[in-house]
């Protein structure tokens, strides 16, 4: 079973009608490995949301969970095929990442604050983008590849291998920085992170130097010491 966990500022009814993402599980609705964990009208941060289904009782140990964005297209109608077959050879699978963490890196893509992007040669995965599913492809680098950084807009891994290593989110990271300290922690237990072909189209190309992402940041850099 594949647990599909997201969150989404709009109600039930509104996300399975309008979003990406609910529009996408709607056209995989006969495919019996997926499962969907929602939680609508959200105001929590995400590490709460996620962290709830990874130590979640009500399902198999085995599970793999998706933590993904609402304006998210899955593209792929194999994307469960693809999830499992990733997670054979990877711990944590994502589909755009860094093969490096440069000093005060403020996220996956960009070294420093300057946001200019890193040397393509650290650099792996294609997304697409725009706000109709099939967007324009932006390709990063060579996939898959080992990373040690990896994009939030997806991350999957099996909820056994999180629970032994003891890898959650934290709860500090709301919605900024949560992806990158997650990525950090499950590699600082031994963890093996990798992008890994699956198609997807983002709706956004993601907030910086917004208030609430800079608080983040000056705590991601606390915690790890740049």
């Amino acid at each position: 079973m594949i647990e599909i966990i997201s969150a989404t500022r709009s109600t039930e009814d509104e996300f399975w009608a309008q979003s990406a993402l609910g529009l996408s599980l709607r056209r995989l609705v006969d495919d019996p490995r997926l499962r969907a964990h929602i939680a609508f009208e959200n105001t929590r941060g995400l590490p709460e949301i996620y962290n709830s289904r990874i130590l979640a009782e009500d399902g198999a140990a085995d599970d793999a969970l998706v933590f993904i964005h609402d304006d998210v297209w899955l593209d792929d109608y194999f994307f469960a095929d693809r999830i499992h077959n990733g997670l054979m050879h990877f711990d944590v699978l994502g589909v755009a990442g860094n093969r490096r963490i440069a000093p005060r890196q403020p996220a996956w893509c960009f070294p420093d604050t300057t946001f200019a992007w890193d040397d393509r040669a650290n650099l792996s995965g294609i997304v697409a983008h725009g706000k109709m599913p099939f967007g324009k492809l932006t390709p990063f680098g060579p996939v898959p590849a080992e990373c040690e950084l990896l994009d939030g807009v997806l991350l999957a891994a099996r909820r056994s291998r999180l629970r032994e290593a003891g890898v959650l989110f934290d709860p500090r990271f709301k919605f900024h920085f949560y992806d990158l300290d997650f990525c950090r922690s499950a590699r600082s237990k031994g963890l093996r992170l990798a992008t890994w072909p699956v198609s997807i189209t983002h709706q956004s190309g993601g907030g910086f130097a917004s208030n609430n992402w800079t608080e983040s940041y000056g705590k991601y850099l606390e915690k790890w010491q740049g």
